[in-house]
């Protein structure tokens, strides 16, 4: 499993991806995001699934942008054209996985601007190749072990929340994901796009480096708890009259 989260906010985009890959009970770590830049035009691409889908679905699509310039000009083309390479290795593919008892399985989240587009675009692929646009209503979108760190998003983020704010809320929402599931887990990597300039940023981040952040979230939250009202409580069950085991 794995943890793919990506935001779209009014002042720009956010990807997070954790980076380990589980075999059996082999753990290593491999980088989830491919980021790809020509000139002024810049994307990123993140993946869940089986990493001989994705390894071979990327190199053929690397290889349509291998140039001076990309072949399109707004972002739903680049991801048709991702779609068509998932396709493509789906009919080279799909019978032996089949036959290993694997299943054709690779979701993804294509994110960036192009110089035709009149704004910063997020979207989420299907194994099959077709794809929706993540929009202001719901302005994120996880592949992989998604349950446990949506509650946070879907209550703090929304379409005009500071991009500051939507890298701490992911941080957190990671992390949240990481503390109940062994198989995500640090390092990280982080993309921001910035819309005001079309600067694209690419970092990794290692446990130590937002220890301060989740240790404060985890002891803020205890707090939180402790402070929210009881006495409501005995509405529901009378505490007083519970047996006490001897």
């Amino acid at each position: 499993m794995t943890y793919c989260l990506g935001i779209k906010v009014k002042e720009g985009l956010l990807a997070i991806a954790d980076t380990r890959i589980t075999s059996g009970t082999e753990t290593t770590n491999a980088k989830k995001i491919s980021v790809l830049q020509s000139g002024n035009n810049k994307l990123f691409l993140m993946t869940s699934g089986l990493r001989s889908i994705r390894d071979k679905a990327v190199t053929y699509f690397e290889e349509i942008l291998d140039g001076p310039t990309l072949p399109f000009t707004k972002m739903y083309q680049a991801v048709n054209a991702f779609g068509e390479q998932l396709r493509r290795v789906k009919h080279e593919d799909q019978e032996a996985l089949m036959t290993s008892g694997l299943v054709f399985n690779l979701f993804s989240i294509v994110g960036g601007q192009l110089e035709d587009d009149k704004e910063h675009k997020l979207f989420l692929l299907y194994p099959e190749g077709n794809w929706i646009e993540i929009g202001q209503a719901t302005p994120f979108t996880i592949i992989g072990n998604s349950g446990y760190g949506k509650p946070i998003l879907n209550r703090v983020i929304n379409f005009e929340s500071p991009l500051n704010v939507a890298l701490k809320t992911g941080l957190l929402s990671f992390d949240s994901t990481r503390v109940s599931a062994n198989d995500v887990g640090f390092p990280i990597d982080i993309v921001i796009f910035q819309q005001h300039n079309g600067e694209l940023i690419e970092k990794r981040l290692y446990e130590q480096d937002i220890s301060n952040i989740t240790s404060r979230w985890a002891a803020e939250l205890k707090k939180v708890i402790d402070k929210i009202p009881q006495d409501w409580i005995s509405n529901l069950i009378e505490l007083d009259k519970i047996p006490v085991d001897q």
